[in-house]
């Protein structure tokens, strides 16, 4: 099989990297993909948004299975096209992806259907989410409604941090449209985790889960990034857990898509918060998760392909998932000042002098020079 992988993150990488171990892999392709993932696959100058660009590349290179990593590409509706042109294609249609595309809608989703969540009040008027700022207690969660590449959440510790936020927000628009709407969360406090399921629309079958760590400086003073770091697997994690996440939250959420005419077929990821042994959703993206795909996929047994391709033809509940009991723990590096303003460009050097237990996946990398990344 040709397959592509839409993206360039290190999320990307992984997946290029576990799907090329596949023997149904013959040629891989990624787009626009990066200087790592250059060792696994073809790389194809096309942005992961530019939706006809890729389909073109598609047809060109009579791809077979195209991965979607990232969230805009499905935002975007790259599933839907794909589909619509007879290419077998993995995630989430446009309407389905708007669980992680619109925080409004997840978060009415969710009440709606009575599924554990974090109690949250949407605003598209800047007057009133400001009043509503008043009855609260901090800290308080403040999110933009849209994509933010994992950085569109603020945890104000005052009242008046949150109402910066906002103003930032829906004023200086710091986050583009996307914040053209905000979300006031309830803060919740526990241990939070990252669960991973693949589903087929009806079938759910469980990934193993991560944490991951979302602020930059150490003992979380600083604002939220991508993601600095995870590890799996959990150490607070048993199969009890993991089976009422999977009665209370993933099952009954695919279901709820399902219920509204929106389908979910390919990865779900649940960010949830565990308060006393109890489960609750703080979000949900509509793909893999990003760094905590670079610990969950080493550990991955089954062919990925054979996963995917089981998921796209719903026949989930004919496959069997395995992974190994390793543990494995990610470390981001990344340039000062992220995930404000920030320099790039800068070499990268050593990565063959590593100890062999040592994986490296790259994000947005460039070869330079002497090869260098």
């Amino acid at each position: 099989m040709k397959i592509l992988v839409v993206g360039s993150g290190a999320r990307e990488h992984t997946l290029a990297w576990k799907l090329a171990q596949s023997p149904k892999a013959t040629e891989m392709f990624t787009a626009p993909g990066n200087a790592g993932m250059a060792k696994v696959a073809q790389l194809l100058d096309i942005k992961a948004e530019d939706n006809e660009g890729l389909l073109k590349a598609a047809k060109d290179f009579k791809i077979d299975l195209t991965v979607i990593g990232s969230e805009a590409p499905l935002a975007n509706g790259i599933v839907d096209l794909f589909e619509k042109n007879g290419f077998i294609v993995f995630g989430p249609t446009k309407k389905a992806a708007e669980i992680e595309s619109s925080k409004v809608f997840s978060g009415a989703l969710l009440e709606k259907h009575g599924i554990p969540s974090a109690k949250n009040a949407a605003f598209s008027d800047y007057k009133k989410a400001a009043e509503y700022l008043k009855t609260q207690k901090p800290p308080i969660v403040i999110k933009a409604d849209g994509l933010a590449e994992g950085k569109g959440v603020i945890i104000a510790e005052s009242v008046e941090d949150a109402q910066k936020a906002i103003e930032g927000m829906m004023q200086s628009k710091a986050f583009g449209a996307s914040g053209e709407r905000v979300v006031i969360q309830e803060y919740l406090t526990g241990r939070e985790m990252s669960f991973f399921v693949f589903t087929d629309g009806k079938n759910v079958a469980p990934t193993v889960p991560a944490c991951d760590y979302k602020r930059i400086y150490d003992g979380d003073k600083g604002p939220n990034t991508g993601g600095m770091g995870s590890y799996t697997p959990p150490p607070f994690f048993n199969d009890v857990m993991g089976n009422i996440i999977m009665k209370t939250i993933m099952q009954p959420t695919i279901l709820a898509l399902a219920d509204e005419g929106r389908l979910y077929k390919g990865t779900l990821y649940g960010g949830l918060m565990i308060t006393n042994n109890v489960p609750k959703v703080i979000e949900f993206n509509a793909r893999l998760g990003d760094p905590e795909t670079q610990v969950v996929l080493p550990r991955l047994k089954t062919d990925l392909v054979d996963i995917m391709l089981a998921v796209i033809e719903n026949r989930l509940d004919k496959i069997k998932i395995e992974f190994d009991d390793n543990a494995y723990v990610g470390v981001v590096m990344a340039s000062g000042g992220y995930p404000g303003s920030y320099k790039t460009g800068y070499p990268i050097s050593g990565l063959d002098e590593l100890d062999k237990d040592i994986m490296v996946f790259h994000a947005r990398t460039k070869a330079g020079e002497k090869g260098k990344s």
